[in-house]
């Protein structure tokens, strides 16, 4: 798949997220346990990675059929542990479509991160989206312009985020993952909140570690509208850079209006000439639903996906 920046080639994304979860046992000289996904169902031939923290020795097993892992042989040490469904990110090639990865350093220094302590995780991770060949977007440390995550504002400085970025993107093309789309994720400006989402210009890492500009932002209420609540961050973004502008998270709660707001999205980003949106089809970590349930939002997503990509 060929990317274009072209403000009539648009792209429209509906997350469908895979989410395992991984339940192990750890006994002498080994781990064990069961990959399953969301609903608690098993998952088959899912990647399991461990790594050891501080040497970064990375070890990969394939669950069988029953979601099984096993690890033998382990030197006593602290280990992470991660798990990926096998074959997802081909199934999506297949289909005319392109993953979206986004890497948060949760529980994690994200001076480490640029120190070079997690860089076996990280090479490993490379190595396979190189090998993969397709087109894949990354993220890190999205939103950080905001107060809510560790790597973000008055958590985790600015100079040390852009650091982590760097060496992320550094290292992956020293591997040569040239097929990285690489996504500056931002939160939407928003100095109602006591100056708590402030403008991203400081976690700017330079043109040449960027490809495309995400911005997150969602609609809350019925007044909300696509220009008082993208358009200030769009301008701050182009004071940094021309890259392309993609929404990289979005929504509406169903009580703001979600037919309304979806026409308002899809005529927005047409508008300012942006590459096209993430829809977050599902709930948040306070309770707020996003879900396109009802019959005239899902019209109204139907029709404006139709007619997305057609000159007009």
């Amino acid at each position: 798949m060929r990317f274009t920046t072209a403000s009539r080639c648009l792209f429209v994304f509906l997350v469908v997220a895979f989410s395992a979860s991984v339940s192990f046992a750890q006994f002498s000289g080994g781990v064990t346990g069961v990959v399953q996904d969301a609903t608690g169902a098993s998952v088959p031939k899912a990647n399991v990675v461990l790594v050891q923290v501080g040497t970064q020795v990375t070890r990969t097993v394939v669950t069988d059929a029953n979601g099984g892992f096993n690890f033998v042989s382990l030197a006593p040490a602290n280990y992470e542990l991660s798990a990926d469904a096998a074959g997802f990110a081909k199934t999506v090639a297949s289909d005319g479509a392109v993953p979206l990865v986004q890497m948060d350093p949760e529980r994690v220094s994200v001076a480490d991160v640029a120190s070079g302590r997690y860089d076996g995780y990280l090479s490993a991770y490379a190595e396979a989206v190189r090998a993969y060949h397709y087109p894949v977007i990354v993220s890190f440390g999205h939103e950080m312009n905001g107060d809510w995550y560790p790597w973000g504002y008055k958590k985790t400085s600015p100079a040390v985020f852009v650091a982590a970025w760097r060496h992320i993107v550094g290292l992956f093309r020293a591997l040569g993952a040239q097929n990285v789309t690489w996504l500056w994720t931002v939160n939407v400006i928003d100095d109602t909140r006591g100056g708590s989402i402030v403008n991203p210009a400081k976690w700017w890492p330079g043109s040449s570690y960027v490809t495309w500009v995400g911005i997150d932002g969602y609609y809350l209420k019925p007044s909300w509208q696509f220009a008082p609540l993208f358009g200030p961050t769009i301008g701050a973004v182009r004071a940094l850079t021309a890259d392309p502008i993609l929404i990289s998270e979005t929504g509406a709660v169903p009580t703001s209006g979600q037919p309304a707001k979806i026409n308002d999205l899809f005529a927005g980003v047409r508008s300012y000439g942006l590459l096209g949106f993430v829809w977050f089809n599902s709930t948040n970590s306070i309770g707020q639903s996003f879900g396109i349930s009802s019959p005239a939002a899902i019209a109204a997503f139907r029709k404006g996906a139709t007619a997305f990509g057609k000159p007009g």
